[in-house]
């Protein structure tokens, strides 16, 4: 598996392609068509369909950076594009991806353009309902995960205690040994 899908939302997920995105040199998951394709696979969008091309991959790019400033007017309070808001809504008008009940069955054939409406109406679902409300920003510097914090008080830190929350923490110990951080209180 090369991506990662920490939130169980596939809009924030799919935002997450671009990791790091606020640091010197973010790193970029959706590099090719073929990223794009292993990507819609992985997250179970689709299990076949014909390969996305380079048009698609600039859709895709497209799509997430709007969902991310979209997100970023809720976190951060920037202001609202109308452009990235048509942008969405343009994608969400697509036909999604229709699941299939097969002998094996649920079985997703669907193209790259109907991938992207699917996560695009994810979006919409998202930013137009009461989830808005708990969305967080991963703590973790180099992380900049977005995430939906449905914890006991809404204390949530990381995006996925996995990876992020046990390399901080795991950094915090570390520190604290070497007698770099004071213990906690």
């Amino acid at each position: 598996m090369v991506h990662r899908f920490p939130c169980d939302h596939p809009a924030l997920d799919f935002v997450g392609t671009l990791r790091g995105r606020r640091n010197d040199d973010p790193l970029e998951m959706l590099d090719r068509p073929a990223a794009l394709d292993a990507w819609y696979r992985e997250s179970k969008t689709f299990d076949a369909g014909p390969p996305a091309g380079p048009n698609d991959l600039i859709d895709a790019i497209a799509l997430r950076e709007a969902i991310y400033a979209l997100v970023a007017t809720r976190l951060f309070g920037e202001p609202r594009r109308p452009a990235d808001v048509d942008l969405l809504n343009e994608f969400a008008r697509s036909a999604p991806v229709a699941p299939q009940l097969t002998p094996a069955g649920r079985h997703i054939d669907a193209t790259p353009a109907q991938a992207l409406a699917t996560v695009a109406r994810a979006a919409v679902d998202l930013l137009g309902g009461p989830d808005v409300e708990l969305l967080k920003e991963c703590q973790r510097p180099e992380c900049n995960q977005v995430f939906i914090d449905r914890s006991r008080g809404f204390r949530r830190e990381w995006c996925s205690m996995t990876t992020c929350g046990n390399k901080v923490k795991g950094a915090t110990y570390r520190a604290r040994q070497r007698g770099n951080l004071a213990p906690a209180t």
